[in-house]
C-alpha cells in the first residue's frame, strides 16, 4: 500500500468513454483521486456531485479529478451520464488500483461482514508523489475540504 511521500505506480486505467489511460497521463497537474463504494448510491452520488460543482475551481488550480470504484464500465458510464459529471470515472473491476491504495477493507453492514471500498481520497502532486490522503471519510463538506487543501498549496 502506498504511503504519503511515495511516487505512485503507473497503472493502466479504464475510464468512462471507454478510454484507456495511465496515471502518468496526469503528471504536471495535481490529481484528486477519490474512491467510493458503489456508483449511484446516495453518498457516492452526493460526493461526486460535490466534486463536479467545484470542478471549475479545481481546474483553476491546475487540478484534475478522477473518481474510482470497482463498478463495471457500463455502471460507471450510466452514473456519469445520469448526473453529468465533469470528469471521468475509473472502472477498476480488477481492484488493482483499489488494492494499491488500500481502500478495500473489511466492512460491516446490518450484521453482515464483507470486503468493500472504504470511502477515501488521495492527492497526487504534479510529479506523481502522494501528498495527502483522507480515509474512511464523511461525504458532507469533503469536496470543499479537498479544494481548500489544494488552494492552500499555492
Amino acid at each position: 500500500m502506498i504511503k504519503i511521500g511515495e511516487k505512485i505506480k503507473d497503472f493502466d486505467i479504464l475510464l468512462t468513454g471507454n478510454k484507456q489511460a495511465k496515471l502518468s497521463d496526469y503528471l504536471g497537474k495535481y490529481l484528486v483521486l477519490y474512491f467510493y463504494p458503489k456508483a449511484s448510491t446516495p453518498g457516492c452520488t452526493t460526493e461526486s456531485c460535490d466534486f463536479t460543482e467545484l470542478q471549475p475551481q479545481f481546474s483553476d488550480k491546475n487540478t484534475q479529478i478522477l473518481g474510482a470504484s470497482k463498478d463495471t464500465l457500463k455502471r460507471q458510464e450510466n452514473f456519469k451520464a445520469k448526473y453529468n459529471f465533469s470528469f471521468d470515472l475509473i472502472a477498476d473491476e480488477s481492484e488493482e488500483v483499489c488494492n494499491y491504495f488500500g481502500v478495500i477493507q473489511e466492512k460491516k453492514n446490518y450484521g453482515r461482514t464483507y470486503m468493500g471500498i472504504v470511502r477515501s481520497t488521495f492527492i497526487i502532486d504534479p510529479k506523481g508523489i502522494l501528498i495527502k490522503e483522507w480515509r474512511n471519510l464523511r461525504v458532507k463538506g469533503h469536496a470543499q475540504e479537498v479544494f481548500e487543501f489544494i488552494e492552500n498549496l499555492s
